[in-house]
């Protein structure tokens, strides 16, 4: 194997844990952003009540 080749693969590694930590985040970002939103819509029901 040449050295470009073990650079590429190295590279390509990097760049799917980048991807995948960033999903990751990504979603605990979104989790949270739905819980808020669900809290919001309970106390408008509560409002109206």
């Amino acid at each position: 194997m040449t050295n470009q080749v073990r650079l590429w693969k190295r590279v390509a590694v990097v760049v799917l844990a980048a991807v995948a930590s960033a999903s990751l985040a990504a979603c605990n970002t979104v989790r949270g952003a739905g819980k808020d939103l669900e809290k919001a819509g309970e106390a408008l029901q509560k409002a109206g009540e």
